[in-house]
């Protein structure tokens, strides 16, 4: 599978999230302690939205097919690039070819994308699935992922507009296609999405034993529990993360996502809510 990050809030530099932590991203592509493989060799990706805007509002990708523990130009760029909002993703194949293309996160104008699970069977239904994208739309897919098909019918189904719903109709068409072609349990998911201004967050199996996925607790709350933590004195209150495992053993620092569910950041109070796949 995959580990991947979403970090929202106080501009901070890529460095201090991706490799400072005890138990960062970056050793958690040798290291995974909670995935299904202990090392995320397959490629990595980041993307982000430029700190005080610019440009027409699109984040920026940077995505390689080689390991992000060693990667010179992810160092360089990580010392160097600030950003209020940004994903990053490190990658295990499940079965479809190690290349750029096949990277998160994944681009839809202002929108991101990225995807830790599998749909079972991907390869039996891929010509379905793919038939009910929006045809204005196909010619965007560039790789031959199953997460890059879930991101695109989530947008056929109406992303940009709802995307709690969207992507519970996607769900609900996965399933049905999955069955359809005898797959009991289609959907393993954790997934991340942004339009830059909220992040939203899924926990989802069709099994109902879905991978880890955790979020930070309230900043204001660990400055209380851990007041000599120079790194909580700099940031907003409002500043959050969402992760595939914890980025250390901070005691009251993170908090396992429900099953079947899914927690929306964004500025003011953030939710947590029941998720349900929806007949599109």
């Amino acid at each position: 599978m995959c580990r991947w990050l979403a970090y929202s809030g106080t501009p901070v530099l890529l460095d201090t999230i991706l490799y400072k932590p005890a138990h960062s991203l970056i050793d958690q592509s040798l290291h995974s302690k909670l995935g299904v493989e202990t090392t995320n060799g397959d490629g990595f990706g980041i993307g982000w939205y430029p700190d005080g805007g610019g440009g027409d509002g699109t984040p920026a990708l940077m995505r390689d097919v080689g390991p992000a523990w060693n990667n010179r130009n992810l160092r360089e760029l990580s010392d160097h690039v600030t950003s209020p909002v940004f994903f990053a993703h490190i990658r295990a194949s499940t079965g479809t070819a190690v290349q750029q293309t096949n990277c998160h996160p994944f681009r839809h104008g202002r929108w991101m994308w990225m995807h830790n699970g599998a749909v079972s069977g991907f390869h039996a239904m891929r010509r379905d699935l793919a038939l009910l994208v929006d045809p204005a739309l196909f010619g965007e897919i560039e790789g031959t992922t199953d997460s890059e098909v879930m991101f695109y019918l989530a947008l056929t189904f109406g992303l940009e507009e709802d995307p709690p719903g969207a992507v519970a109709r996607m769900v609900g068409v996965v399933e049905r296609v999955g069955r359809e072609h005898g797959v009991e349990f289609p959907m393993q998911m954790t997934v991340a999405v942004t339009n830059g201004a909220t992040v939203w967050a899924f926990r989802y199996s069709s099994q109902g034993a879905s991978r880890s996925l955790f979020y930070s607790s309230r900043v204001d709350t660990l400055r209380k529990l851990h007041p000599d933590m120079r790194f909580l004195q700099g940031v907003s209150d409002e500043t959050r993360l969402v992760v595939s495992e914890p980025l250390g053993d901070l005691p009251g620092a993170w908090n396992e996502v429900p099953e079947s569910s899914y927690g929306v950041v964004q500025p003011g109070a953030d939710g947590l809510y029941p998720f349900t796949p929806l007949a599109a």
